[in-house]
């Protein structure tokens, strides 16, 4: 299950990727821009930070702003920075393995079994789908609540 973290992340890229690629923003802006506790998103972007998707600069003019582009972050890269392991079982993940205490063998566990095809196509989705791209879905969300016809009754 995508973290809290993770879920603030992607509102603050998706905040910053719609600025001027080399504008800084003050946390506190960004904070109230995309509802996002402001001790909170300090933590965030310090992860992301170190993660190369954010840069910052200190000093009058200051704050954070994407350090690449948004059709080079993808969202596998920000759940791994903020929320740990994209699988739903320990047994699954790539980054943080953990063997399953009550599981006696992981090759016939049918947990393991069900989960690991579903656990694949959400990956290969989150792996494809990129910054800009949540930037297009939002866009085609609001067009497409924008031109919603109204019923009157």
């Amino acid at each position: 299950m995508i973290t809290k973290k993770t879920k603030y992340a992607l509102r603050v890229l998706e905040t910053l990727a719609g600025k001027e690629r080399n504008e800084p923003q003050l946390i506190a802006d960004l904070s109230a821009e995309s509802a996002v506790p402001k001790k909170f998103l300090e933590l965030i972007l310090l992860e992301l930070k170190g993660g190369g998707i954010v840069q910052s600069k200190k000093g009058p003019g200051g704050g954070y702003y994407l350090a690449v582009a948004p059709e080079e972050v993808r969202v596998a890269d920000v759940m791994r920075l903020t929320g740990g392991a994209i699988a739903p079982v320990g047994c699954l993940s790539r980054t943080r393995y953990e063997r399953c205490e009550e599981c006696p063998d992981e090759k016939t566990c049918c947990v393991r079994l069900v989960l690991r095809e579903a656990h694949s196509a959400s990956v290969a989705v989150l792996e494809r789908t990129r910054l800009s791209d949540l930037l297009r879905y939002v866009r085609e969300a609001h067009l497409a609540e924008e031109t919603a016809p109204m019923w009157y009754i």
